[in-house]
């Protein structure tokens, strides 16, 4: 191990390759992450959760899907209901996975689940001291809009509300949507 931070742990490795080549491996070791895809139906459209947050990497505020770090002996799912509830306070009576992928794979192996949580309900917020998030609910055609436009460019958050439109759109053509 080369560097141990409160988050993750970076290793330097000499491995061998699938294709026989030796070659040094500088890794971003990390526990895994979750993000939660918040949908409220009570509208024509559903609406989705979204946050607002300073990230200090990127200089900028953000538009980001509720999301956190899987912390020792919790499942995914458990980790999914406790960042919802820390981070905007609401909580979701119907969960399910939407999907699983790795965040930036050449160096770093980091893995998200993102769920959608359906039937959401507010509640009070419990954001840890260095938060300072702010909510809203953003019908889907916008958010949309937002990620096309790039006023949205978190990939995660990306990643999940072009899903949860695909899916939409599908339901739409099978004509199964609620």
């Amino acid at each position: 191990m080369t560097y141990r931070a409160p988050v993750f742990y970076v290793t330097s490795e000499t491995v061998r390759e699938p294709s026989g080549v030796t070659a040094r491996r500088d890794i971003v070791r990390h526990p895994g992450s979750v993000v939660v895809l918040g949908i409220h139906r009570s509208e024509l459209e559903p609406r989705v959760l979204l946050e607002r947050q300073y990230r200090y990497a990127a200089e900028k505020v953000m538009w980001e899907l509720p999301a956190g770090r899987i912390d020792l002996g919790e499942s995914p799912l458990e980790a999914a209901k406790r960042e919802l509830i820390e981070e905007t306070g609401y909580r979701a009576s119907k969960w399910s996975k939407a999907m699983f992928f790795y965040v930036s794979p050449g160096f770093l192996d980091e893995t998200m689940t993102i769920y959608l949580a359906d039937g959401l309900t507010p509640g009070e917020a419990t954001p840890e001291d260095d938060e300072v998030i702010h909510t809203t609910l953003v019908p889907l055609s916008k958010a949309i809009g937002m990620v096309m436009g790039g006023t949205i460019r978190d990939a995660k958050t990306i990643a999940g509300l072009l899903w949860f439109d695909k899916k939409m759109q599908m339901l739409d053509e099978s004509g199964g949507r609620n």
